[in-house]
């Protein structure tokens, strides 16, 4: 009995268990304050909105229909998974990425740029989207490391510069009659992402292509990089302390630049693997940042700003997001998912105060008990 509390506390304490218990605990909350604002809107259809939400794809009858949405959520996913890793791998190294936005946009404009202007195939199209994203993250990098701009003001600068500077490039590829890009279907076959061969599975869904399990791949890679290389160390050490770092020979204006530029290619990376498979053209004329970026910073926070944890947050804030597109437009709009999102996140601020908590209960539980085993011996 006393190994297996001990077992039971040694679990309790466990840094992982405690992030995803907490991360749990935010998503019912956040769900639960969601149904309160459904209700104060209209309480008349809170139980059937909140159902859709939670369900998604689950709310077509049809298992074939359903497992076609649960493709489009998959690849929707896998975009966000990229953006989360973007800010994570910034975060990481002390530094807060907020333009996995704007650097998804330049991955996009790239990545479509290539494809449909200068008829490149896939592969072509995927290393320039990741080049110019992680050119543009750079350009943060560098005014932080040489001129101590702080990387979010920077970052929400060239947020918007980046939006507007691939409007007027796309729009050298734009359909005439629409104020959308040409499709890559019609235009360059060749530069669609190869399917994963599951089309069946997914009821004929053509865009469940390799960015699913590239993105998969690349947040493993991204937890290798951080927590088992020598590289990834000293990011880490520059971003913890830029003067000590600096003490202990290593270059740390470099490492900036380059935790910059990597985040930023991440963020590039989840464009393309978004863009190049067909799945939806740009609008050239949009006047706001697309949410892709910014709804990474939820995933990376709601994951415990874990790789892996990432896999699984990316794939539920983008869940409840697409099943907001179930609900009865007659009583709520769309954006409640978003809104619900919001709550989910704003929780997650207090993952690290749940975790003191614990562990103070738990250092509480382990007095009394030496206590009790005290009193016993001295009996």
């Amino acid at each position: 009995m006393h190994k297996d509390g001990q077992k039971k506390e040694a679990i309790l304490r466990n840094s992982g268990f405690q992030t995803i218990l907490a991360s749990l605990l935010c998503i019912i909350i956040g769900l639960l304050i969601g149904y309160i604002v459904l209700l104060i809107i209209n309480p008349g259809g809170a139980g059937k909105a909140i159902v859709a939400i939670i369900k998604n794809f689950l709310y077509y009858p049809s298992s074939a229909a359903a497992m076609k949405y649960f493709g489009t959520t998959l690849v929707k996913a896998s975009a966000l998974l990229m953006c989360s890793l973007s800010v994570l791998f910034a975060y990481k190294v002390g530094l807060f990425n907020i333009g996995a936005a704007g650097q998804y946009v330049v991955g996009a404009g790239a990545c479509l740029y290539f494809s449909l202007n200068l008829g490149m195939p896939w592969y072509v199209c995927l290393i320039a989207g990741v080049m110019m994203a992680a050119l543009a993250g750079g350009i943060s990098g560098a005014l932080k490391a040489y001129f101590n701009v702080n990387e979010v003001i920077s970052c929400i600068m060239l947020n918007w510069i980046g939006l507007y500077c691939v409007n007027m490039l796309l729009s050298q590829v734009k359909e005439q009659s629409t104020p959308y890009t040409k499709s890559l279907t019609s235009t360059n076959k060749s530069a669609l992402l190869p399917s994963l061969g599951l089309s069946k599975l997914f009821s004929d869904n053509e865009f469940v292509t390799i960015g699913v399990i590239l993105a998969v791949a690349m947040a493993a890679i991204v937890w290798v990089v951080l927590e088992k290389t020598k590289f990834g160390y000293e990011l880490k050490a520059t971003g913890m302390n830029k003067q000590a770092a600096k003490y202990c020979g290593m270059r740390e204006k470099r490492n900036l630049i380059l935790t910059m530029m990597i985040s930023g290619g991440l963020a590039g990376f989840g464009a393309g693997i978004f863009y190049l498979t067909g799945i939806e053209q740009w609008m050239v004329q949009q006047t706001s940042v697309p949410a892709m970026g910014f709804n990474g910073i939820a995933a990376a926070f709601l994951g415990g700003l874990h790789p892996i944890g990432t896999i699984f947050s990316s794939y539920f804030i983008q869940h409840i997001t697409s099943g907001g597109t179930y609900v009865d437009k007659t009583m709520y709009c769309t954006q409640i998912s978003d809104l619900i999102s919001a709550f989910i996140i704003y929780l997650c601020g207090f993952v690290l105060f749940f975790r003191i908590w614990l562990n103070r209960l738990l250092d509480k539980r382990d007095e009394k008990q030496a206590s009790k085993e005290r009193k016993g011996g001295e009996a």
